[in-house]
């Protein structure tokens, strides 16, 4: 008896939240998308105010290509209400008021405009839209958020880099164990093994270094070198690259942030014709980010140096 009740309960709350959902307002743009508010505000923008919004675009088969959420940057657009409304889409974002969120879908071609599909769509597309407002806001409060934002966001790097540190720590000093270095951790991370010491002058903040390197992945992947014989032993040498003198020593204003940290300190402990051997951290080299080619985020990278010139 008490599953039955329980049962006819759940029937019940299903067909009133059904009722609910059916009684969601909806509006139609003058060509014809319509729109409706999952959630609808109540504050309007004044002139001269900043509608901050999340935006989320799918295509017809729910694959996201558009996300602020993951762009971790809202949009905004600066509110004015002399602004003409030359298409649906105008109507739209310039009707947004505070605590909206809407949903609508339609041909690619009315959301983008006619010569703007991008080029993975066809202009008779679906495309799904979501659009949730979280506030508006004045130019001062506008950079308040912002900066706000963006300290949260450094704070929040700062601390993954803490702790991918430490992972990359381990990959390196197991790297150092494996192949038998003698290397030297710096205070940042940085474990560097000079292989022949310099005879001539030693590199300060702002001089510049002409340095021949090789650069490898820690499975031994060669991703980059000055040296041409290199390059062409390994299978990555460019006959552009070549062709305007691009192999030869690199030339770099150490301390001045022209390279990746890692090259900066590491070229500091260093003098003219000295050789060393760099085992870098991703928080010091390129990050979380994707660097291009064999380059992931979080990689550690090793690099053979060779310091052929220092001019003061």
């Amino acid at each position: 008896m008490k599953k039955t009740k329980s049962l006819l309960f759940s029937l019940a709350f299903a067909i009133i939240a059904f009722g609910t959902m059916s009684c969601k307002k909806s509006k139609t743009t003058s060509d014809g998308i319509e729109y409706t508010y999952i959630k609808e505000g109540k504050d309007a923008p004044k002139n001269g105010e900043y509608v901050l919004y999340h935006l989320i675009v799918k295509t017809g088969t729910d694959s996201t290509f558009i996300s602020t959420y993951d762009q971790n940057m809202p949009g905004y657009l600066q509110f004015n209400d002399s602004l003409p409304k030359q298409t649906g889409m105008d109507e739209i974002f310039l009707g947004l008021k505070k605590g909206d969120s809407i949903a609508f879908e339609s041909k690619a071609d009315k959301i983008f405009g006619e010569s703007n599909v991008p080029f993975f769509l066809t202009s008779d597309e679906t495309v799904k839209v979501r659009i949730g407002v979280i506030d508006v806001l004045s130019q001062e409060g506008l950079e308040t958020y912002f900066q706000a934002m963006q300290e949260a966001q450094a704070k929040k790097q700062a601390e993954g880099a803490i702790k991918q540190l430490e992972i990359d720590t381990q990959k390196i000093e197991d790297y150092i164990a494996e192949n038998n270095l003698n290397a030297t951790r710096t205070e940042s991370g940085l474990y560097y093994v000079i292989e022949e010491e310099g005879d001539g002058k030693e590199i300060e903040t702002g001089d510049l270094a002409f340095v021949h390197y090789a650069g490898y992945l820690m499975d031994g992947t060669l991703f980059d070198t000055s040296i041409k014989s290199l390059a062409q032993e390994k299978g990555t040498y460019s006959e552009g690259r070549d062709s305007q003198d691009g192999y030869g020593p690199l030339e770099v204003r150490v301390g001045l942030g022209q390279v990746i940290q890692g090259w900066d300190e590491g070229l500091a402990l260093l003098s003219k014709g000295a050789k060393a051997k760099f085992l870098i951290p991703s928080p010091l080299a390129y990050g979380d980010r994707n660097a291009g080619g064999p380059i992931q985020p979080n990689s550690v990278l090793i690099f053979d140096v060779e310091i052929t010139d220092v001019q003061k």
